[in-house]
């Protein structure tokens, strides 16, 4: 065996080890908020926070999307992702909202950590059908992002209770009352709300990027950590 190679191997091997066990000895900080109220209020909750345990989290959901399959917690457990409200018929801030999303879906669309989550807001017209005709014409991948239709009541309970939508003037609103919002949320791998953002705005798909990439490197430490436990 060549004397050089083996010896640049030997040191290949021990960056490696060495970098893990930085990583093992490493103990993550929260770099990005917490969302817990309607308000919207970020708060800045270390591990060691007697409020960690505590921390909002996205309820249990199951509804059905443009493919006719139900997706559920499971579907995005230990995964980020990205959800917001629409309606195929929209014809104002949706069409925006859809481009801007697009533009994630491209940038992660082989990583298999972040997925996208769209819930209709009229599900009484938005069929499966005709979201599949909306994810054809926008060329959504169905294996990335989820667009959902499913009972009324309980997509509606689910924007305002669990994801805030509208903010506080709309969190004990019924379904009767019809729910529009611009807001994009980025929900980490434990379903607690990391960020919000303008899905209007094609600056704030920047800004949201920057935040999920944050996100991959906190559930890497995590693995890390439990590597070494």
């Amino acid at each position: 065996m060549n004397t050089k190679l083996f010896q640049i191997g030997k040191m290949s091997k021990a960056f490696v080890f060495i970098v893990f066990l930085i990583s093992c000895a490493y103990k993550q900080e929260t770099i990005l908020p917490f969302y817990n109220s309607p308000d919207f209020t970020p708060e800045w909750i270390g591990k060691d926070d007697s409020r960690f345990g505590d921390i909002h989290q996205i309820g249990a959901f199951r509804f059905m999307n443009q493919s006719g399959e139900f997706v559920d917690n499971k579907t995005f457990d230990g995964r980020i992702y990205i959800t917001d409200f629409f309606f195929t018929t929209c014809p104002g801030i949706c069409p925006k909202m859809t481009n801007n999303l697009s533009t994630i879906q491209e940038v992660f669309r082989h990583d298999d950590d972040v997925l996208i989550l769209s819930h209709s807001v009229t599900p009484w017209a938005d069929t499966v059908g005709q979201l599949q005709t909306y994810a054809r014409l926008n060329e959504i991948d169905p294996k990335k992002w989820h667009l959902v239709t499913g009972d009324a009541d309980k997509i509606y309970e689910m924007a305002r209770k669990y994801y805030f939508a509208e903010r506080s003037e709309g969190y004990n609103k019924s379904s009767d009352e019809f729910l529009h919002t611009e807001n994009f949320l980025l929900i980490d791998h434990q379903r607690r709300i990391r960020g919000i953002y303008n899905g209007t705005l094609a600056v704030e798909m920047d800004r949201l990027m920057a935040d999920i990439r944050t996100l991959k490197k906190e559930l890497a430490t995590e693995v890390f950590s439990k590597r070494c436990t």
